[in-house]
């Protein structure tokens, strides 16, 4: 009898490293980034994969159902089918921290603050990009900014 792709995922979730990607409401950078790498990690295949999370303790009223429409559209024009775009945002806890072997802040500027807060000691062992929300960036552009970003990060993480 075969597995199902969720008891495959499952499985190489649990024999892989993991990195969490975190931004403020779990909702666009974070899911982004999220999927974009899982999709590049199975396609090389890398022994490792992405969750994320958000910082801020309740999500934005702004943010309309499970993911940022500009996420599921970058990805959607690049071919890829998120796996968790059903999901509803998450906060990040403490146990986050403890699961993953390497964890990514998409904006130093608005995310160190909040870690030092609601995690102290951690702002100081995360990975910081510089990726605006979409307040002070076009998602176009902070899209192109974690594609790249992604692709440096699968080429220089340790297989």
């Amino acid at each position: 009898m075969g597995l199902l792709r969720s008891e495959v995922h499952g499985l190489a979730t649990m024999n892989s490293k993991q990195i969490l990607f975190l931004c403020t409401g779990n909702y666009y950078r974070s899911r982004y980034a999220e999927e974009l790498f899982n999709f590049h990690a199975r396609s090389k295949p890398l022994a490792w994969r992405a969750f994320s999370r958000g910082l801020a303790e309740k999500g934005s009223a702004d943010n309309i159902g499970p993911m940022s429409r500009f996420a599921l559209e970058a990805l959607q024009a690049k071919a890829i089918v998120p796996e968790g775009a059903g999901r509803n945002p998450l906060p990040c806890s403490l146990a986050d921290f403890d699961r993953a072997h390497l964890v990514v802040a998409l904006k130093e500027a608005e995310h160190r603050p909040i870690l030092a807060k609601r995690f102290p000691g951690w702002e100081n062992r995360v990975t910081y990009w510089h990726v605006d929300d979409i307040d002070a960036a076009k998602p176009i552009d902070a899209i192109a900014m974690m594609d790249q970003l992604v692709r440096d990060l699968i080429l220089n993480i340790d297989a």
